[in-house]
Formats: structure tokens, sequence, C-alpha cells
């Protein structure tokens, strides 16, 4: 089957689903536990009580979706719509349910339950839609511009959850619940849009030709964990895992404690915090750009590293500006999260676009396609740790004495605040900086790993001693054990 032509809409209307991606963590990281501690009476346990039960659940839900979307080509719709557009097509319709989380003077068990289910629904359309872009091409350029799309249009909503509440909170007054509730109908539409798009624009793989998966004995539970498992003896995803958490889990935890360092701390309004969240968000969209012209040529590595040279530049003079509170606070703030947000954009786009390369390195080790298991994983991770994040800041601000609904805190919470956005953040980058020095993953590197795929589909056993080591250190095992000849188990050798 011919391969079909990828244009500059194909990118586009790819991409359009991260405002869902991101849209909805940018909303829920920077809002939910504020939303519920300040206009639903939660106490802060209460608030992270809610992520934390939901993450049990994700914990079978997300990997079991991954699982299927590998599996469902052999079903009936499947083959109508595709093994992975199906779920899209099918969520479409459930993507409203985002609004009812948003719905104010309801029972904990309300927001558990609006929660948990539309934790389900988001992970049903992001797990199949995370393994499009590998669906769709090989090239590692048109991976690298798929996976720089989606994470403009992420900006591009994490800019609109940033500054949307403030602009309703500005119609509407800053004690109407009802600020919420409008947020979440506006982006329930959004979603729907985007997928709906990504959708209708999107294919897959031609797999006419690959040979059927033989029957796998045992237990199927304990072969989905197995394989979950198995996917973290893989070198690079592994480190790609390190830098993904690092930078994201910092992201999640300034974005949880944030509106409270500028309500509380700073001693200023809701409209402000939204506005310079909004600049946040606008410093990433530039920062994204950025990243995908370094990821090229600087290569990932690299300019992962820089990116958090920015990002801790930036979140450093916020505590400058706490301790010396110069008298044109709000310039110096916007400057300060300015140039947090150029960082941040490094951090968000480089660790997805690592993502679209580690099929590439499973299948020289497993001799076959394994993407929505990965994707499961990552969306898992992706959302345990934006939720242990949430918890921990929740946590925290209890222990510390917050009271819920009061207008001001007292000054020992107002430290703990500023502790765990400034040494919270600083701390996770610099474990992110240390985990990238190890990766090897480049264009370079991953040209040779697809020569080598291509020549072990041919029937190929002569390989130079360069390319052995290239994939060794890739995949974190010998030659030898590769390509299906060494199953992934504790009897397989590893190189290190």
């Amino acid at each position: 089957m011919k391969a079909r032509r990828i244009t500059p809409f194909t990118y586009v209307s790819y991409g359009a689903t991260d405002i869902l991606g991101a849209g909805a963590v940018g909303v829920t990281g920077a809002w939910l536990l504020y939303f519920y501690t300040t206009f639903c009476g939660l106490t802060a346990i209460e608030a992270a009580t809610i992520f934390a039960v939901a993450r049990v659940v994700d914990a079978i839900a997300s990997p079991l979706i991954g699982f299927i979307s590998d599996n469902f080509g052999g079903t009936a719709i499947g083959r109508r719509f595709g093994r992975r557009r199906s779920f899209l097509l099918i969520s479409v319709f459930l993507l409203p349910c985002f609004a009812l989380m948003w719905v104010s003077g309801q029972s904990f068990w309300y927001y558990l339950l609006t929660y948990i289910f539309f934790d389900f629904v988001y992970a049903a359309v992001l797990i199949p839609y995370e393994t499009l872009a590998s669906e769709m091409t090989s090239d590692y350029k048109q991976k690298a511009k798929f996976a720089g799309a989606r994470l403009l249009f992420g900006q591009a909503a994490s800019l609109l959850a940033g500054v949307l509440p403030g602009r309703i909170v500005d119609f509407m007054g800053k004690d109407d619940a009802n600020t919420f509730l409008y947020l979440g109908l506006i982006f329930s539409g959004l979603f729907m849009i985007a997928v709906l798009l990504t959708w209708s624009q999107s294919w897959e793989r031609d797999r006419t030709g690959e040979p059927p998966e033989a029957p796998r004995r045992g237990n199927p539970i304990l072969n989905l964990y197995g394989d979950l498992w198995s996917t973290l003896k893989i070198r690079t995803f592994r480190i790609h895992l390190g830098m993904y958490l690092s930078g994201y889990i910092a992201m999640d935890v300034f974005n949880a404690v944030f509106a409270y360092f500028v309500v509380f701390a700073l001693g200023s309004s809701m409209v402000l915090a939204s506005n310079l969240l909004g600049t946040v968000a606008f410093g990433q969209f530039f920062g994204v750009m950025a990243a995908i012209s370094l990821c090229l040529t600087l290569q990932p590595a690299p300019t992962y590293r820089l990116a958090i040279v920015l990002c801790g530049a930036g979140i450093t003079s916020l505590l400058a500006i706490y301790l010396v509170k110069p008298s044109d606070l709000n310039w110096w703030l916007y400057g300060a999260i300015a140039l947090a947000g150029l960082g941040r954009g490094g951090l968000a786009y480089i660790p997805w676009n690592l993502y679209n390369y580690m099929g590439d390195i499973d299948e020289v080790i497993t001799g076959k396609r394994r993407d929505g298991t990965i994707a499961g994983v990552m969306t898992f991770v992706r959302k345990a740790a934006q939720a242990l994040a949430v918890m921990s800041v929740g946590a925290v601000l209890e222990w510390s004495g917050f009271a819920a609904k009061a207008a001001t805190q007292s000054q020992a919470t107002n430290f703990v605040i500023v502790c765990v956005l400034i040494g919270g953040t600083l701390t996770l980058m610099v474990t992110g900086f240390a985990v990238s020095t190890g990766l090897s993953l480049n264009n370079k590197t991953h040209a040779v790993l697809s020569s080598v795929v291509s020549r072990l589909k041919a029937g190929e056993s002569e390989f130079s001693e360069s390319d052995k080591q290239t994939v060794e250190r890739l995949t974190g095992w010998t030659f030898s054990a590769l390509w299906g000849r060494g199953p992934l188990n504790r009897s397989t050798r590893w190189t290190r």
C-alpha cells in the first residue's frame, strides 16, 4: 500500500487532540484543588483523596485500554474504524462529562465519581491517540513534527486554561463558583471538536501481510501486566520516563501551588494568578517552537538541559521577588514567569518527542509493535504524576494549617507554600538534568536503529560492531537477545 501524503493540515489535525491532553491537565492541575477547597467546602485531605482513589482505578484502566487498543483490530468495529481511531470516535460523545466536575455545592462522592469517570474517558482518548504518530509515519523528522504540532496545540490550550478563569472572574465576580462551570463547558466543547478533527484526518499503518500474533499461554491479566513491566526493561524508555517525570511533576507541583502563592503568599488576587498562568503558557508556546528546531540540531538531551536552566532561572527569580517584594511587583512577576514558561516549553516538548521513537526501540527487542502498551504506561504515569503532585500539595497544605475558604493564611502556611513552589520544582528539575546525561537517542542513532530493524526484517544476520553497540546502548540488551530471541524476563542478559 502506498504511503499517504502528510500535509501541514495533517500535522494540525493530529495536534488538535492535545487540546484535550494538555488542556485538561492544565485546567485540573492549576484550578481543581483550588476549586475543591475554595468553592466546594472540601478539606485539602479530602481533595487529595479524590486524586489518590482515581489513580488506583487508573492503574487498572489505562494499561487495559492500551492492551485492548493493541488487539482491537480483530473486532468488527476495529476493522471498520481502526484499532486506535475507534476509541477516539466513541469517546467524542462522552467528553462533556468534563463540565460535570465543576458543579459546586455537591458531596465528596459526587466529585470523586465525576473525576474518575472523566479520567477514564481521558485515557480512552489519549492512549490510542499517542500511538497515531507511529502509525502514520516511521520517519524521524515527521515524528518530530507530529510531536511539535501536538505540543503547540497543548500550549495554546494551557494558555487558555490560564487566562480564561481570570476573564470569567472579571465578568462574574470573584466569589461566583459558576466561573469554573463555564470553564468546564467551554473546554468540553473544544475537546469534542479537537478529537473529532483528529479522527477524521488520521489513519493507521497498513497491517496487510503482517503475521498474526501467536496465542499466548497463561493468565491474560498476568500477561498484560507482564507486558507493562517489560517496557521498563528498555534502557532508553527508562531514561525517557526519568526525564518525563522530573520535568512534568515539577510543572505539576508548580501549577498546583502557584495560585496559592499569588493569592496568599503575595497577598494578590486570583485574576493576577490567572493572568500569570496565561503568561507561563504563552512563554511555553514559544519554548516549544524553539525546542522543535533545537531537537533537530542540538539534539534532545542538550535541549532538555537548556530548558531546565531557563525554567530554573525563572523560578529562582520568584523566590527573590517574594523576599524583596519590589514596588513594581507585577512587572517583575511577569518577567520571571515568562522566562520560566520559555524553559517549560522545552520540558513539555522533549519527552513527547522522544516518546514517538519508543515503539521503534521496543520493536528491535521484541520483533513486534507494542505502541498501545507503551502508550498505556505513558498515560498512566502522566496522570499518576499529576495526581501525586496535587495530592502532595494538598497533604502539605493540610499539614501546614491551611484554612479552607479563608481570605488569608498564617505566616507558617505561606512559608510552606513558598518552599513547595521553589524547592519542590527545582529539586525535581535537577534530577531530570542528571537523568538526561544518559540519553543516546538522536537522529543519527535512530537512523542506525531503523536500518537494523529493516535488515532484520529482511532476514540479515551480519551487522557491524558499531551498529550493534549503538542498538545495545539504546535498548540496554545484548545484540544476541534482540528481535524476539530473548524474551523480556529475568533470564535474558542485559548490557547494563
